[in-house]
């Protein structure tokens, strides 16, 4: 990312050749990011894999790094799962999490032997008809939702008790392979996931009681990494903005609060600087003692013999992309106030929280502008046709200027900023994603879903 950000003559070469704005991926750091994860669980002597959150990352380079560094692949959808074994990904290394399962879906997990994380009893009877009915039983891990009443409420899963029950009620017990848990947990709290493991582990008990063989244990993702090194400016930054008297638009848009509601920062976005990451995470987790004090989290898991499972998206692709966008004019809003337009729309660096708080990089076109700009502060704008189309929220200066031509390059947005809610609304198109790959420069061949 540093060395292409200072080569403005590589950046506008690839601009005009596949368009604005363009994701650009290097997948070389997932390796140390697995490591490290690897390293932390290997201290503790757990059996420990790795399941890329393929929803983070929508390219083939990402699934095809993973898996080439040993690691399993989590799929959300039908197209996901279809993907992953056209391109040759094996049965074992797959998990379907689907939020919502079709029938599709469902059919084609069955059909190739891929675990389904199961979520709630409609589901599980229309998966017992797909098994009953092909007479091939389905493997599955059973969602977990915590009855721990320090845990907040979770949509995902069934308490262990209404799992318990429901198993004991199917008629056809061999068509389910009950060979897992799995939970879900919103957040990046160690001390959740440690608690929510004993559970699942409580609960692997009850199971094997029953007669079940269960393997794993999956947490699902949420493991933690940081974008910003740097503690003080993450901290400043929200106690400058509680600072600002109402209505005072220096630091936002419309004096947005990004849901802050004093100088600490907002939880309506990720915490873009976190001190515990991957592998210290991890290990804070495993070494986590019990409610009586006895064991840790990774004598627990080692006893039964259980694998430890992770679904991480963000954190496995830490440093494995940037987005390339160029500006196409600058402006002032009706009342004076400066705006940036880019060659991009909002939802193409932006995940489900407010905002994306990594400080964008100006890439000054060489040879572009024949006199030196003034300093300039403004907003950064899109191309959809509505008021609120900010790229970002915050304002930014720009002490060399900023002219049409040049190019904005947004950091480390391969994990979930360039896809989950990437639209082609106003029929613009998506963003074409490069990759680098053995020395050149590859258009990914991202299979797309065609309608119609």
């Amino acid at each position: 990312m540093t060395e292409l950000v200072e080569n403005p003559k590589l950046c506008q070469e690839l601009l005009t050749k596949y368009g604005s704005p363009l994701n650009v991926h290097n997948f070389s750091s997932m390796a140390r990011n697995i490591t490290e994860l690897r390293e932390a669980a290997a201290e503790y002597e757990v059996d420990f894999q790795i399941y890329l959150a393929r929803k983070a990352n929508k390219t083939l380079g990402a699934i095809d790094k993973a898996f080439a560094e040993g690691c399993g692949v989590d799929v959300a959808s039908f197209h996901e799962l279809d993907q992953c074994l056209k391109r040759g990904i094996s049965s074992d290394s797959l998990i379907v999490t689907a939020a919502v399962k079709s029938q599709a879906l469902l059919e084609l997990a069955v059909q190739n032997n891929v675990v389904l994380s199961l979520d709630n009893e409609d589901e599980v009877d229309d998966l017992l008809q797909i098994a009953n009915a092909t007479n091939t039983p389905a493997r599955v891990a059973l969602r977990l939702a915590s009855a721990d009443p320090q845990i907040p409420p979770t949509r995902f899963g069934l308490s262990a008790e209404r799992w318990l029950e429901f198993l004991g009620g199917v008629t056809n017990q061999k068509a389910l392979e009950v060979i897992g848990v799995h939970f879900h947990l919103n957040g990046y709290d160690g001390g959740q996931r440690a608690a929510v493991l004993q559970e699942s582990l409580d609960l692997v008990d009850a199971l094997r009681q029953q007669g079940h063989s269960v393997k794993f244990v999956d947490m699902g993702g949420g493991i933690p990494m940081s974008y910003l090194d740097d503690s003080i400016q993450w901290r400043g930054f929200w106690e400058a903005l509680a600072e600002l008297p109402e209505g005072d638009e220096s630091l936002t848009w419309k004096a947005d609060r990004l849901g802050a509601t004093g100088p600490q920062a907002s939880k309506a976005l990720y915490p873009y600087h976190q001190q515990l990451i991957r592998g210290p995470w991890l290990e804070q987790i495993l070494t986590t003692k019990g409610a009586d004090g006895s064991q840790s989290v990774a004598e627990m898991l080692n006893e039964r013999g259980i694998q430890l499972r992770c679904e991480p998206g963000r954190s496995l692709l830490d440093g494995c992309g940037l987005t390339l966008s160029q500006v196409a004019f600058t402006k002032e809003r009706s009342d004076g106030v400066s705006l940036v337009g880019l060659h991009m729309n909002r939802t193409q660096c932006r995940s489900t929280a407010a905002d994306f708080l990594v400080d964008p990089l100006l890439v000054k076109t060489a040879g572009r502008h024949s006199r030196q700009l003034a300093p300039y502060s403004g907003f950064l704008v899109g191309a959809y046709c509505i008021e609120e189309e900010l790229i970002l929220r915050r304002r930014f200066e720009f002490p060399q200027g900023v002219a049409k031509g040049d190019i904005v390059a947004f950091p480390n947005t391969g994990g979930y900023l360039m896809h989950i809610i990437e639209s082609a609304s106003h029929q613009l198109p998506l963003a074409k994603n490069l990759k680098w790959d053995d020395g050149q420069w590859d258009l990914d061949g991202i299979d797309e879903i065609r309608l119609g």
